[in-house]
């Protein structure tokens, strides 16, 4: 029996996509409000030779950065782990690399 995943199990596929379309908005959103924030913070500090507050804002300019490639890049990275799933050979099932599975 071929194993596949269910994108149909929270309703229709447009829901899904729709669901998941809002969450990578407001991260991304979020993402860059802490960016600027941080960015300000680390040129105020610099500037007033707060090295402590300086550092910790260059963390959050990281932390920011990072968040904001993965929320952009989470439907490329997810596209890329459910190929590489289905391209493992399914011992029992005459399915192997490169073949397809259907539902």
């Amino acid at each position: 029996m071929p194993v596949a995943p269910d994108f149909t199990a929270l309703g229709s596929d447009e829901k899904l996509a729709r669901i998941i379309g809002a969450l990578m908005t407001v991260a991304l959103l979020v993402a860059v409000i802490v960016l600027i924030a941080s960015a300000i913070t680390w040129a105020i500090a610099s500037n007033a030779g707060s090295w402590h507050l300086a550092q910790r804002a260059r963390a959050g300019v990281l932390v920011a950065l990072g968040g904001a490639v993965l929320a952009g890049g989470a439907i490329a990275w997810m596209s890329w782990l459910l190929g590489v799933g289905l391209s493992f050979f399914l011992p029992g099932t005459g399915i192997g690399v490169g073949s397809t599975i259907s539902a």
